[in-house]
Order: structure tokens, then sequence, then C-alpha cells
């Protein structure tokens, strides 16, 4: 069990009053042929579209706003394969306080580029939780403070906003499903969505979560295998907690679905989104049973990514 107390839904309260002003409130759109086709209500909250470029920037936020002077001062590091990192450079810059990023060099081109965009030192490390775990380690002696990338109370209830935000802008939503990673977003969102169903998807290459929950136990991360890159990592143990109690399933997607939704949303939206973001839209088409009839509002994660679609798709 985590040593201090798990966020509840006061604290994405908080943290939304303390992100006003410092966040964008992020649009919520929709497809008439989309929802035709999966026989439910789709509403697309398009975090791609916020400050930095992945709902990441809500939880960095909240996280360096809640830091006393000193630490400020003093500064902070965190590893991060793209979003957070940028999230957490972006937002340190605004504050005036220094942001060390270790990034994996297997990183994409444009998820290390945005990180050095905002102005955070990059220090380069191998992929994989042990790399990412000794860094930590290393780095802890400078007095910098850590900001873990989801498991942390202060990034969950900064990540939860999104969902707070999402049911305050659509009514009546029956469910709502988010990408699975570490599950900082998903946690957040079982905390915020109080009373309604609330689904993790996660890639099937990746199904650390999937496998946590089944069998009790925080699994260790998959190699990093699938094409949703910002989901490739251990499921946080504040966030395995949160999900135990509160959510409703998770749903495993195979690549080719999550490639398939991506260039889907692409094409039909004209917004670009990763593909950790289109794993929520792929999650609906394999379980369209599971939503049929249903509001289902998801969340479009991030949109970095340099990519082209090759044909077109259908539902």
């Amino acid at each position: 069990m985590p040593k201090i107390s798990l966020p509840r839904y006061d604290d994405i309260v908080l943290a939304a009053n303390r992100l006003e002003g410092f966040i964008k409130h992020t649009p919520v759109l929709t497809c008439s042929e989309i929802d035709d086709a999966l026989g439910c209500e789709v509403f697309f909250k398009c975090e791609n579209l916020q400050k930095s470029g992945a709902f990441k920037y809500r939880g960095a936020s909240n996280a360096l706003l809640s830091l006393s002077e000193q630490q400020r001062q003093t500064g902070v590091f965190t590893v991060s394969s793209g979003n957070h990192g940028a999230a957490l450079g972006y937002a340190g810059a605004r504050l005036g306080i220094s942001v060390t990023v270790a990034v994996p060099n297997n990183a994409p081109a444009i998820k290390r580029n945005n990180i050095e965009a905002s102005g955070a030192s990059i220090v380069t490390i191998e992929p994989g939780m042990e790399a990412r775990e000794r860094f930590a380690a290393e780095r802890a002696h400078t007095g910098e403070t850590f900001i873990p990338p989801y498991d942390h109370p202060d990034i969950i209830a900064g990540q939860g906003t999104a969902t707070l935000e999402l049911l305050k802008q659509v009514e009546d939503l029956d469910a709502v499903v988010t990408p699975l990673g570490g599950g900082g977003l998903l946690a957040g969102a079982c905390l915020a969505a109080q009373g309604l169903e609330v689904y993790g998807a996660e890639p099937m290459l990746a199904n650390d979560g999937f496998e946590s929950l089944s069998s009790g136990i925080r699994q260790p991360a998959k190699p990093p295998r699938s094409i949703c890159d910002g989901l490739l990592t251990q499921l946080g143990e504040y966030n395995f907690e949160i999900l135990k109690r509160h959510v409703s399933d998770v749903l495993v997607i195979e690549d080719k679905d999550t490639k398939a939704a991506m260039e889907l949303i692409w094409q039909r939206l004209k917004i670009i989104v990763e593909p950790s973001s289109a794993i929520t839209l792929a999650a609906l088409k394999q379980e369209r049973s599971r939503f049929a009839g249903k509001r289902v509002g998801i969340i479009l994660s991030g949109g970095n990514i340099a990519a082209e679609p090759s044909q077109p798709l259908k539902v």
C-alpha cells in the first residue's frame, strides 16, 4: 500500500481550481458517422490540443504549483519518453523552475524535440524501468524534487481534471474511456467520474495493467514493443490501488486496431492524435455490444506524432 493517502474527488476539484488560467479548457468533438457505425454516441475530449500537446500538462502543472518555494528554487527532475517531460519543461519554464528529464534513447524524435523545445535539460538513458529507476536513485542526491510521470497524488489529481472538465461539457454520460499506461489518467478519471462506468484501454503488447488487476498483484512492465509508446510503462502503485477499487474494466487492444482507429480520427475529425490516444476509439470498436446505445466520453490523450495517414478506412 502507498505510504501516503490516495487522492480523492476533492483533490481533483482543488487541482481544477489551482489550474484555472494555467491550462487550456480543451474542446469536445463529435462525429455522426462514427456514432452511427458504432451504435453509440462518442464524445472526443481533445487533450491532444492541450498545452505541450498532451493531457500530461495538467498533472505536471498541478505538481509544480504544489511545490514549496524552496523546492521551486532547487528544481525538479523526471523520467519520460516524451509527453510528461515536455509538459514538465513547459510548466517549469512558465514558473521559473529548472527541469531535467531523463529520456530513453528509443523515444520518438518528435517527443524528444518537444522536450528540448520546452527548455528542459535532457539526459539520455537506456529504455526500460530498470534504467529509469537507476537514474532516479542517482539523481536523488542533488536535492532536486522528483516529479514522476504518473505515480503521485498531485499528478493523479491534475490528470483527473480532464475528466472533470469533460463531465461539465457533456451531460448524461454513461461511461468514460481513457488510455492505460502508468495509470495516472485512468485513476484520475475513476475519481472524477463518480457513479459512471470507467474503462481503461491498454495495448495487448503492454497489458501489465490488465494482468495486474486480474491477478491482484502489480505486474512488471512488458518489453517496449507496442506502437503506443506513451503506454509502455508499469502501472503505478497509487494508481493500482485506485483502479482496484473503482475501474469498471481494462480493455486490451491489438496494435493493428489502434492504428486503424488513429487514422480514422485523422480522417473524420481532422485532428492529429498519437496511437496512445487512438486506442480509446479502438476499444469502442472492439467492444461495440458493451457500449451500444450509450453516451461515451473518450480522452484523446495526446497528439505528439510525426506520421501521415495511409488509405481511407471504414469504421
